[in-house]
């Protein structure tokens, strides 16, 4: 293969997003099903699942590790042509999550009942949390394996094949829900310990189908040996942009626990009504999620094959569509919030502490989108410190202690903690912006092109 007819640099966006947003969409409506599906059940089941997928994302962070370095190593070797190596760090993500999977179920197993008191949970909301957890945190390793298949799939451009597996994955979640709670087929209701079970059978089928698709669209085999023979040069690759990468997600997710607890503080209304959001929230930034992508694997392409300025233009092109988007929408759904909370409850008190956060969700977007598209690019040409040091200094020092300020001290309930996050997101942004206008990757040492493989 030359380099002018290098198909990898070539790829279009919208050929590589399409399959992404729907699977986006699936795997986010997932969440929101659920959550509907559960508020039909108990208030306190939504709050005690909410908190226990709080616990098993920051696990799903660790895994992210090796994921993001892949994406973006494979990446950059497939723009330089370097398609062995790329074939060979696909085997090493694999081996490591293997691993790292296998020792975050046994984490969860042994401690999961201490991580929940943290967030100050009791009685029925405790009880729900440490059911799911437990059942679902058992299956971690699979989630693990499935991220780094996911992974080495979508740096090839292969996204319609994800998109699938997560359709059927989402049809499967859906229909074990609906019998753990509605006892359907005369079966009887297993309530939040059914939903959970239901979740492991859907991850169980996704590694499945996984590893067909990768045999079948690269002809990339794995086999025991390679859970236990595992390129030490690629792992030191993988971790150098993974383990900074997914620090600013993993100090997110973190500084989350600690304003949950906060929210813990208001009642358990707010708790609930937080949950609502959250998911609600998702539909706002699901476009920019998408986009933000595929743009962070075409740029990595970009890099590899040396093709600055179309990487610096692409990054700035896809900010703009994703602020408009998420703009639009998140305004959409706060001129409609009534309707659109009724469909997960009628309780009067969640209502009143929910109304007014839809609003400052509008505030938020705009300077969330700027985040998920920049800090990713960033990432992708090699940049991975800036978002993790930006993001711990930003997360805990507006984000944590204003939701603090402003939620407890002053008063303002759950709207103050969003007011608060929406100041991070901003500020972040910001930051983001100027960071990327600098090129930052011209200080890097760029992947070497070969002619030929």
């Amino acid at each position: 293969m030359s380099i002018k007819n290098n198909k990898f640099q070539d790829q279009s966006l919208f050929s590589i997003t399409w399959p992404l947003f729907i699977e986006i969409s699936l795997h986010m409506s997932m969440g929101i099903i659920s959550t509907l599906i559960l508020s039909g059940y108990s208030d306190n089941a939504v709050a005690g699942v909410g908190v226990a997928n709080q616990i098993i994302n920051i696990f799903i962070l660790v895994f992210n590790v090796t994921a993001i370095g892949a994406t973006i190593l494979i990446g950059q070797n497939l723009g330089a042509n370097h398609l062995e190596r790329a074939r060979r760090l696909a085997k090493s993500a694999f081996g490591v999550n293997v691993w790292v999977g296998i020792a975050m179920a046994v984490v969860v197993a042994a401690f999961g009942g201490t991580f929940l008191k943290f967030y100050g949970l009791s009685g029925e909301v405790y009880d729900f949390a440490l059911t799911f957890l437990t059942i679902t945190g058992l299956s971690l390793f699979l989630e693990a394996i499935s991220l780094a298949l996911s992974a080495v799939l979508r740096s090839y451009g292969h996204t319609k094949e994800t998109m699938v597996v997560t359709v059927i994955m989402n049809v499967i979640n859906i229909i074990g829900s609906f019998i753990a709670i509605k006892g359907l087929f005369g079966l009887p209701v297993t309530g939040v310990a059914g939903v959970a079970y239901s979740m492991v059978v859907a991850r169980v089928f996704i590694i499945v189908a996984l590893f067909y698709f990768v045999y079948k669209q690269l002809a990339l085999k794995f086999h025991i040996k390679d859970i236990f023979k595992i390129d030490k040069t690629d792992v030191k690759g993988l971790l150098s942009i993974g383990v900074p990468s997914a620090g600013e997600n993993l100090s997110y997710q973190l500084s989350q626990v600690m304003i949950t607890s906060f929210v813990a503080l208001i009642g358990d209304g707010a708790l609930a009504a937080r949950i609502y959001i959250l998911n609600i929230s998702m539909l706002c930034f699901l476009f920019t999620f998408a986009i933000a992508q595929g743009t962070q694997l075409l740029i990595a392409r970009y890099i590899g094959a040396k093709q600055y300025d179309r990487a610096l233009k692409r990054g700035l092109k896809t900010l703009k569509i994703s602020v408009i988007v998420s703009a639009a929408v998140s305004l959409t759904i706060a001129l409609i919030g009534k309707p659109v909370l009724n469909v997960f409850t009628t309780d009067s008190t969640i209502m009143a502490i929910a109304l007014p956060v839809l609003w400052a969700i509008v505030f938020i977007e705009p300077g969330r989108a700027m985040n998920i598209v920049l800090m990713g690019s960033l990432k992708s040409v090699g940049d991975v410190r800036f978002p993790v040091i930006i993001g711990i200094i930003c997360m805990w020092g507006v984000a944590v202690v204003f939701s603090y300020i402003f939620g407890i001290t002053l008063g303002l309930g759950l709207l103050g903690i969003w007011l608060a996050q929406g100041l991070d997101e901003w500020v972040r942004g910001v930051f983001a912006l100027k960071r990327w206008l600098s090129q930052p990757w011209l200080k890097k040492k760029p992947i070497e092109q070969e002619v030929t493989v």
